[in-house]
C-alpha cells in the first residue's frame, strides 16, 4: 500500500508489473499501479529517474515486457512561494484527506497580480503546513473573491489526484445559490459557450469559440423585481453562473461587473431600493457540495449557510415585496 509523504515529503514504493502488462507504455503502467498520484505528476518522476524498472531509469514512453519491478523513490517538492500567515478560516469539516472550508466574500482563493498574500492559500497553509507538498497547497477549484461558500481542499496526494478527475468527469456537483435581478418565471437550462469578452478583456461573455457551459436554475422564491434561485452546474467557467444569468436577463444584484440593477416598479419603498443597491457584492453563495470521499469511497455532502449578508438582502425584499 501507497504511504503518503510525511513531513520530509519522501515517497518510497514498489509494485511489480505481471505478464498481462506486457506492451504497456511505463507511464500507462506506472498510473495503473501507483493510483493516488496523477499521471502528470508520475511522468514528471520518471523523466527524472525517481520511477525506474528494475532499478534502470527509463522513459514514460518505455515499453514493459512483464515481471518488472517498478520502484518509486521521489521527493515531493514543498511550494515556498506562498507564505503561511495567520488567517481565521471557518472550516466544515477536515479529516486526513480533505478540508471543506466555508470561504467568505472578500478572501482570495490564492495569490495572484494585485493579490500577493492574504489569501485562503496562505490561510491554509497556516492551519496545516503540510499542504505545502501539494499543488496551490491542495485548492482544486476556486470560487470568485466576492463569491462566498462551500470548497474542497486537498490533504493528500491521493486526495488531489482524486478531486481533479471528479471535477474533470463533472461527478462533483456544485449548487449555488443567488438573487438574480428582476421576476423569473420558472426554472430552466442555459447552455452557452463562455469565453472571453471580445472588447472587454477583464469580462467573461457568451461567445461562438468559447468553452462548453452548462447551468441548471431553478425558482426558489420570487420577489417584486428579485428572484431567489438555486443553480447546479454541468461545467466550472470562470464567472459561468454570472455570465449565464446576464445572458437571460437576469443579471445578479450587487454584480459591480455583469449587474444592470434591479427593475424596481415605481414607487417602491425607498428603504428597499437601497438596500439592494447598496449590496456590497454579486449574491451569489457556494450552498452545497457533493462529492466522493477520496478514503472511504463514500458520497459525502457538505452545505454552508448562506451569510448573514445575503439573508438580509432576501429579508429586506420579502419585507417589501407587494
Amino acid at each position: 500500500m501507497t504511504r503518503m509523504p510525511d513531513k520530509h515529503e519522501q515517497i518510497r514504493d514498489s509494485a511489480h508489473a505481471d505478464s498481462s502488462h506486457a506492451g504497456m507504455r511505463l507511464d500507462q503502467l506506472a498510473a495503473l499501479l501507483f493510483p493516488d498520484f496523477s499521471r502528470a505528476r508520475l511522468q514528471k518522476w520518471i523523466r527524472n529517474g525517481e520511477l525506474t524498472v528494475d532499478g534502470r531509469p527509463a522513459r514514460p514512453t518505455h515499453r514493459v515486457i512483464g515481471n518488472e519491478t517498478l520502484r518509486l523513490d521521489a521527493a515531493v517538492e514543498k511550494d515556498g512561494t506562498v507564505l503561511s500567515q495567520d488567517i481565521p478560516i471557518d472550516v466544515i469539516f477536515a479529516d486526513g484527506d480533505i478540508i471543506v472550508v466555508n470561504k467568505p466574500a472578500g478572501l482570495v482563493v490564492h495569490p495572484a497580480a494585485g493579490n500577493p498574500d492574504s489569501t485562503l492559500q496562505n490561510a491554509l497553509l497556516h492551519y496545516d503546513e503540510n499542504l505545502a507538498a501539494l499543488p496551490r497547497s491542495g485548492i482544486v477549484h476556486r470560487l470568485d473573491k466576492e463569491t462566498s461558500g462551500v470548497m474542497v481542499v486537498a490533504r493528500s496526494l491521493r486526495a488531489h489526484t482524486s478531486l481533479v478527475e471528479q471535477l474533470q468527469r463533472r461527478t462533483m456537483k456544485r449548487v449555488y445559490r443567488a438573487v438574480a435581478t428582476g421576476v423569473i418565471t420558472a426554472g430552466g437550462t442555459v447552455d452557452a459557450p463562455i469565453g472571453r469578452h471580445p472588447r472587454h478583456r477583464k469580462r467573461m461573455a457568451v461567445v461562438g469559440s468559447g468553452k462548453p457551459a452548462v447551468s441548471h436554475y431553478r425558482v426558489l422564491k420570487r420577489f417584486d423585481g428579485a428572484t431567489y434561485v438555486e443553480v447546479s452546474l454541468e461545467s466550472g467557467r470562470t464567472h459561468q453562473i454570472r455570465v449565464h444569468m446576464t445572458h437571460i436577463g437576469h443579471p445578479l444584484a450587487g454584480d459591480p461587473v455583469y449587474g444592470r440593477g434591479l427593475k424596481l416598479k415605481r414607487g417602491f419603498p425607498v428603504e428597499l431600493v437601497e438596500a439592494v443597491r447598496a449590496f456590497p457584492r454579486q449574491a451569489l453563495h457556494a450552498y452545497r457540495l457533493s462529492l466522493h470521499h477520496p478514503g472511504s469511497r463514500e458520497n459525502v455532502r457538505f452545505v454552508a449557510p448562506l451569510p448573514a449578508d445575503i439573508e438580509q438582502l432576501l429579508a429586506s425584499l420579502e419585507e417589501f415585496t407587494l
